[in-house]
């Protein structure tokens, strides 16, 4: 198998990766082939993938905008990804050219490539952890430099929490990084459902087997299991809702059917 320049060494290209399936359903080029073809099959069950991804994307900036807008200019994206065009820093950044910007992802190709697009960018750093170890990511030099967590913090969990099962207790985590971040601080999630899937749960229920089958479980959980996520929070208007009726920007009823999979919310703490 080629081995592309970008690909980090030591990395197996010949294990799907969700960050880089994330990639290829956005158009991005830092995915292998092995990828593709986990992506595509995953497709098959669910064509409305890209779309998805493209709506967690456009809530994720107008969140991002709204945060900046309430006074908040400290960012910690984790399982931040690929970077792709209309990354965090980027739209935080064009709002307020002072806010910071910490990503976290535990893909070794994730924090390469954010390390190279965030070269000569004093206010933006990335942090090779995972989200079930809170405390690593709290801890991490980039954190530690550009994150005052004695003032309020955005924290974007933005498509991460579906692939974290149970039995690593997800809420934990959640509530770990909530207890570290000030008052006032944002909480900035989105999540998959079969609520929404404009299908009928035994197709989409392909797709969740596409990711059983990579070892990267997607877990779908109730609205009602994702609300949990926000104990400790105030919610924001609307509460949490299908992403394009978050705050939208355009008529959602334009919107195609896939982007109402799922819920988005943003959180305050007291």
């Amino acid at each position: 198998m080629e081995r592309p320049a970008w690909a980090p060494r030591g990395i197996d290209i010949s294990v799907p990766s969700v960050s880089r399936m994330y990639d290829y359903y956005l158009g991005g080029s830092h995915n292998f082939e092995v990828d593709r073809e986990a992506a595509r099959k995953a497709m098959e069950f669910m064509p409305g993938l890209p779309k998805i991804m493209q709506a967690n994307r456009a809530f994720m900036r107008r969140a991002v905008r709204f945060a900046v807008g309430e006074g908040i200019t400290q960012f910690l994206d984790v399982g931040s990804g690929i970077p792709t065009f209309g990354n965090v820093h980027e739209v935080a950044q064009a709002a307020d050219p002072e806010a910071r910007v910490v990503y976290v992802d535990h893909d070794p190709v994730a924090v390469a490539h954010s390390e190279a697009v965030l070269t000569g960018n004093e206010r933006a750093g990335v942090v090779a952890a995972d989200l079930r170890k809170p405390q690593e990511i709290l801890g991490g030099d980039a954190v530690e430099r550009l994150i005052d967590l004695n003032r309020p913090v955005a924290l974007l969990l933005v498509a991460i929490l579906h692939f974290v099962e149970d039995a690593d207790d997800p809420y934990e985590a959640v509530a770990e990084l909530r207890d570290a971040l000030a008052p006032g601080s944002l909480l900035v999630l989105t999540h998959a459902s079969y609520e929404g899937i404009p299908l009928p749960s035994q197709r989409a229920a392909g797709t969740v087997d596409v990711y059983k089958d990579i070892r990267n479980p997607l877990i779908m959980r109730s609205r009602e299991e994702i609300a949990r996520f926000f104990e400790g929070y105030d919610m924001v208007e609307p509460g949490l809702v299908p992403m394009p009726h978050w705050r939208p920007e355009t008529a959602p009823e334009d919107e195609d059917p896939y982007a109402f999979s799922g819920f988005a919310g943003v959180g305050r703490t007291a």
